[in-house]
């Protein structure tokens, strides 16, 4: 298992509570966004705290080494597991 994995797999374990609820949201979401819009803004910004919090844990390490220049690929990879489980993300917020 690759770092961002591993960081990925400790947000999600460490809040899992939270990321349950969400991912029943993102559901219903995905299916109706004018119904669950207000609701998915509330509960998403709490998640998207949490990710970004866990993205500079997991980039902190990596700038202060050798493989600074590398951190940002690594955010991306972090970013896309993200992605992969709650596609909808990038539209919290969204009015």
């Amino acid at each position: 298992m690759t770092k961002h994995e591993l960081y990925y797999q400790r947000m999600i374990d460490e809040n899992k509570e939270i990321f349950s609820q969400f991912i029943d949201l993102h559901d219903k979401y995905s299916r109706d966004s004018n119904q669950w819009q207000v609701k998915y803004n509330l509960v998403g910004e709490k998640i998207v705290t949490i990710i970004r919090e866990w993205e500079n844990k997991l980039c902190r390490e990596s700038e202060r080494g050798q493989y600074g220049k590398y951190s940002a690929n690594l955010a991306d990879k972090f970013w896309t597991l993200v992605r992969s489980d709650f596609p909808k993300i990038d539209f919290v917020g969204v009015k």
